[in-house]
């Protein structure tokens, strides 16, 4: 895993290629499937999420067009944070990315081949992934509530 370092002077170090960094260029590792760590270069303190972080406010900032944070859907993430039992969220949108990457994927396949496949068909295989994979995750989320309320009785 490539290690960034991030000084106090708030400039990024990539170790690898003894170069500076800019989150432009984290951004760019990310679209690569590069994994990296950025670790505070004094105390070796873990800052990856910190940084993931600001890249998206950078680039919320630098596209209108491309918003996906709505500032209805930001109270509503501050919301689950308040919660006394905050819902397992973070599983429930790293499925939900997870399967919306896959698909574009899948689609962007098959729309190459259109001329040879039918559109309806396409359109009803990701119905149908879509339907097994949000009865998987409340399927899942059902047997830990009932897990969880074994816990509780015994």
């Amino acid at each position: 895993m490539r290690v960034i370092r991030k000084y106090a002077n708030r400039r990024l170090y990539d170790t690898e290629q003894s170069r500076y960094v800019t989150l432009e260029d984290l951004r760019e590792l990310i679209l690569q499937d590069v994994s990296f760590r950025v670790e505070d270069a004094k105390s070796g303190e873990d800052l990856t999420r910190t940084i993931l972080l600001s890249i998206i406010i950078e680039q919320e900032q630098a596209d209108g067009d491309a918003e996906v944070f709505s500032n209805d859907l930001l109270a509503q993430l501050i919301r689950v944070y308040a919660m006394s039992q905050p819902l397992p969220l973070a599983r429930y949108l790293e499925q939900g990315t997870q399967l919306m990457l896959e698909q574009q994927k899948r689609m962007q396949t098959h729309w190459k081949q259109a001329l040879r496949n039918s559109p309806m068909e396409l359109m009803r295989e990701m119905a149908e992934d879509n339907m097994r994979f949000w009865q998987q995750t409340l399927n899942k989320n059902a047997d830990s509530k009932s897990t969880d309320k074994n816990d509780n009785e015994g």
